[in-house]
């Protein structure tokens, strides 16, 4: 079974989480697959200046989570597993790339509400414990 490996990043600013609204029509965080030799961070920082124009990260050490699911491409079963990282930034202006129709800054309720999938709640709650212990 073919495999894909990404790297995501949950963006804050002060008290809101950035979403970004897929094509397919969910939402999500900033993700991208990795490529060779890139570490997470290298990755996280491509993808976000890539589909949202942001490049001001500061990641927060000490969080990491994943996800797993599997999707279908070309009929094909892909399994895929992402590392999510934390990163804040100063930035509110976000130009999106073209694999994206939207996004917006959520507090987390709101972001919660907003998010598609069950495992990405999962993260961004993780996420959220995260900062509240920082």
């Amino acid at each position: 079974m073919p495999q894909e490996f990404s790297v995501g990043v949950i963006v804050f600013n002060n008290d809101k989480f950035l979403l970004l609204k897929y094509k397919r029509g969910h939402w999500g965080f900033v993700k991208g697959i990795a490529e060779p030799n890139e570490t997470k961070e290298e990755v996280a920082n491509r993808e976000a200046k890539e589909e949202a124009g942001l490049f001001d990260l500061f990641f927060v050490k000490g969080f990491e989570e994943k996800e797993e699911y599997f999707y279908k491409k070309d009929g094909q079963t892909i399994h895929k597993e992402v590392i999510y990282l934390l990163a804040e930034t100063r930035m509110e202006y976000v130009k999106l790339s073209e694999e994206h129709v939207g996004f917006d800054w959520f507090n987390y309720e709101d972001a919660m509400r907003r998010l598609s999938f069950k495992q990405t709640k999962d993260v961004l709650e993780k996420a959220q414990e995260f900062l509240r212990q920082k």
